[in-house]
């Protein structure tokens, strides 16, 4: 029977069939991208030093103004931080960023592209082009993203606003379904990630206050992890200094949904990668609460502010053993305390 289910892979014609002991080429994710905060890649994976799957869709939604760029370009800058090699093909449909404002995020300018686009059509048509390319060269590390969705058009949308039509595009759906559906395979067998950022509205007519992704189905079913975005000031005394992103896994295929974490993104370091996890020790009793102070391991006590402004010190290779086995805990399916 192997032999005649081998024989079937090679002459039935589909480039992503395989055995399934010899891995699922489009399905598998073997690799992690660490996205610069610990507790938000273990949001997406279970582990702190996972972070974005290298194979599929990661969906960033939420309301204007929420930082979901801001947030993403603290995702560029790890990406491209850990590998010299490593290059990033930005989406972007808002016309919202400039040279200045990559390079003052401490990006390297020389290793990302930009391409604009007004239509899913062209997003589709170049995305593909882009990792048939890749699928043929030399393979260093790549990231694609797009931002935004939201912002995005159809040919037909177009074309009906240069006549002067007012008609809604009811074909827009079934266009962005079609796009994903390539386009899902294509990063499993590639094997590059791909981060989406979309805006959400509030449900009309709900019992209780919820929020829903635009677009249409197509994302909702090609991403696999969808994080909503909500976000409040971050102040040094009365100076705003950042702002700290509320991440709620709503859609996940590898860890449990519904969790929510907090990160924090300054405007001058990015992303702080340890941020979260003092909540996490709390949680688990790593860091044990008393009064307003946490008792450390070795009976200590001190304020988490100063835990935070010397998180090196604090969070030591043994404490963050333990923290990754409470990340598994708290993040991934059939865990339990």
């Amino acid at each position: 029977m192997v032999d005649f289910l081998n024989k079937i892979v090679k002459e039935v014609g589909n480039e992503y069939a395989s055995l399934v002991a010899d891995g699922i080429e489009a399905g598998d994710t073997e690799a992690f991208i660490d996205t610069g905060a610990y507790i938000f890649n273990a949001l997406l994976s279970g582990s702190l030093y996972g972070g974005l799957p290298d194979n599929r869709i990661t969906a960033l939604a939420g309301e204007s103004a929420t930082g979901k760029t801001y947030f993403l370009m603290g995702i560029v800058k790890s990406f491209l931080d850990k590998d010299p090699n490593a290059g990033v093909i930005y989406f972007e449909s808002e016309s919202a960023l400039t040279k200045s404002m990559i390079v003052s995020r401490g990006i390297d300018p020389t290793r990302m592209v930009i391409m604009p686009v007004t239509t899913v059509q062209e997003f589709r048509t170049q995305s593909l082009k882009i990792l048939d390319a890749y699928l043929e060269t030399e393979r260093k590390p790549l990231f694609l993203c797009l931002d935004s969705l939201g912002m995005l058009s159809t040919t037909k949308e177009v074309e009906d606003t240069a006549e002067g039509k007012e008609t809604r595009d009811m074909t827009r759906a079934q266009v962005l379904k079609a796009a994903f559906r390539v386009l899902t395979l294509k990063l499993g067998r590639a094997k590059v990630p791909m981060v989406i950022t979309n805006h959400t509205y509030d449900v009309v007519g709900s019992m209780f206050p919820q929020k829903e992704m635009g677009g249409g189905s197509g994302l909702k079913y090609a991403a696999s992890s969808i994080i909503y975005l909500s976000r409040k000031k971050e102040k040094d005394g009365t100076e705003v200094i950042g702002n700290i992103i509320h991440c709620k896994n709503h859609k996940s295929r590898l860890t449990v949904e519904n969790r929510m974490v907090d990160v924090r993104l300054t405007y001058d370091k990015g992303l702080d990668r340890y941020y979260g996890l003092l909540d996490l020790a709390e949680k688990y009793e790593v860091f044990k609460k008393v009064s307003t102070r946490y008792e450390l391991p070795d009976g200590t006590k001190t304020f988490g502010k100063t835990i935070m402004n010397d998180p090196e010190k604090y969070f030591t290779e043994e404490i963050m053993e333990k923290l990754e086995e409470c990340a598994g805990k708290e993040f991934k399916y059939g865990s339990s305390m």
